[in-house]
């Protein structure tokens, strides 16, 4: 009896102490949802003394997206509110088609950065570089205009002129730059063939991505005469923007025969997501070298912090962007969407991205170009022909190598002629020269092992 007794004010000493704790948690409950709707009820009285007192009438509409977006961007550069009009222009980007200058860009400091410019567009041609600020749109400051008014401002009618002002770290002083608005034609991937290598230029990833990369792959092979000749591939992601995450995810499958390619962690632990490589490595294992800069953003960090964790590639070039966030496009009421910044991207080591980029492997900086309108001097041609290295076959009289075949001769000259046009390259693109060589000594190691 005494037992039945002690277990009953056991149990009612343990009901007193959860009323004791549930009654709090309930009245602070209760104390935010009241604080919540006092502040939506604020919002409602800023809104309609706006609408009755405003010096000017205004738009509802106008009003309350100026709203919603300005709590998206506080947030973060990447979360913002899309209306039903700038929703259907990204849509026709992921195709692969738009209109504009051809820069994708991020706020910082209150005015527009540029992640990168795309290759071949109006900003490329008119010399526009990862990095630079634009503080002007035709001389009007964008200082304290949100991303998507800058990015409103810079667009127009198709062949229409507009002046940018640039601040770009090195230059002393702002400059303008004159750009015509075309229409934006994005060719996801361009291929070629340098010496043996094969070279992927991705300059975005889009729905042509993972295709374009398998055409350009088989007809670079092809003009090799066969994967057997193949030294390695070059993939070539600077100033890549990034794009679509399927796009980046199947584009690093493609050359990754097993194990993790990119995850991803949200909010709430069961949020997270593993995307994982299927067996099928398209060049069978030849040696990969990737190029980055500092243009180099999201999707392409993906695809380089999954080569470089899996040892699949050597990463060539200067530190990325560093965007390692996943932006979720939500549809809402009228046609608009809203971005939000959902989840962190991780490489497959456990790394996140966000604001620290990926480090290249090897660091190898591109040379800065001339100054506009400085070109070699008729003095400087002729000391460059007259330092021009000269060899024993150049000397008269010189008597022939008795120790080759004519074939191996021609396979000797072959190769000599690669190299010259290696070393051509250089003056075009010192990086991507420096990649191909390294795939070049990669394959004479490989040719030597027992």
């Amino acid at each position: 009896m005494k037992k039945l007794v002690m277990a009953a004010a056991g149990g009612t000493l343990a009901g007193v102490l959860l009323t004791s704790q549930v009654g709090p948690l309930i009245a602070q409950e209760a104390s935010k949802e009241s604080s919540v709707y006092e502040q939506l009820d604020l919002f409602g009285d800023i809104f309609e003394r706006i609408r009755a007192q405003y010096v000017e009438p205004v738009e509802t509409e106008k009003l309350v997206e100026a709203a919603i977006n300005g709590m998206l961007t506080s947030l973060d550069p990447h979360s913002s509110y899309l209306s039903a009009k700038d929703f259907e222009d990204m849509q026709v980007q992921t195709k692969g088609e738009f209109g504009g200058l051809g820069i994708e860009v991020t706020q910082e400091e209150g005015f527009v950065k540029v992640i990168s410019p795309m290759d071949g567009t109006p900003a490329a041609k008119a010399g526009i570089q990862a990095g630079d600020f634009i503080t002007h749109v035709n001389s009007e400051s964008i200082l304290g205009l949100t991303l998507d008014q800058a990015v409103d401002l810079m667009r127009g009618p198709v062949g229409s002129e507009i002046i940018i002002t640039v601040v770009r770290e090195g230059v002393p002083d702002p400059f303008d730059v004159s750009i015509l608005r075309d229409t934006i034609k994005l060719t996801a991937v361009k291929g070629r063939v340098v010496g043996k290598a094969v070279v992927l230029r991705i300059t975005t990833f889009n729905d042509q991505t993972t295709p374009g990369v398998v055409e350009a792959l088989k007809k670079g092979i092809e003009e090799l005469g066969g994967i057997d000749n193949l030294e390695g591939v070059v993939i070539d992601l600077r100033n890549n923007p990034g794009g679509l995450l399927n796009e980046a995810i199947s584009v690093s499958d493609a050359f990754l025969e097993t194990g993790e390619i990119v995850s991803t962690r949200g909010r709430n632990p069961q949020d997270g997501e593993r995307y994982n490589a299927k067996p099928g490595d398209l060049i069978s294992g030849k040696p990969i070298v990737v190029l980055i800069n500092g243009g180099s953003a999201s999707a392409s960090e993906i695809v380089t912090g999954a080569l470089q964790d899996h040892h699949r590639a050597i990463v060539v070039g200067t530190k990325s962007f560093g965007k390692g966030s996943v932006q979720t496009l939500i549809p809402l009421k009228a046609d608009g969407a809203m971005r939000l910044t959902t989840a962190r991207y991780y490489t497959p080591s456990g790394r996140s991205i966000q604001a620290l980029g990926i480090s290249p492997d090897i660091v190898v900086q591109q040379p800065a170009p001339p100054p506009p309108g400085t070109t070699e001097t008729e003095a400087e041609k002729e000391e460059s022909a007259a330092m021009k290295e000269r060899s024993e076959a150049d000397l008269r009289g010189a008597i022939s190598n008795d120790s080759m075949t004519e074939d191996e001769k021609r396979v000797y000259q072959e190769e000599q002629a690669r190299a010259e046009e290696s070393a051509k390259l250089r003056d075009e693109d010192y990086q991507l020269a420096y990649a191909v060589d390294i795939l070049k000594g990669l394959s004479t190691i490989t040719l030597v092992e027992p």
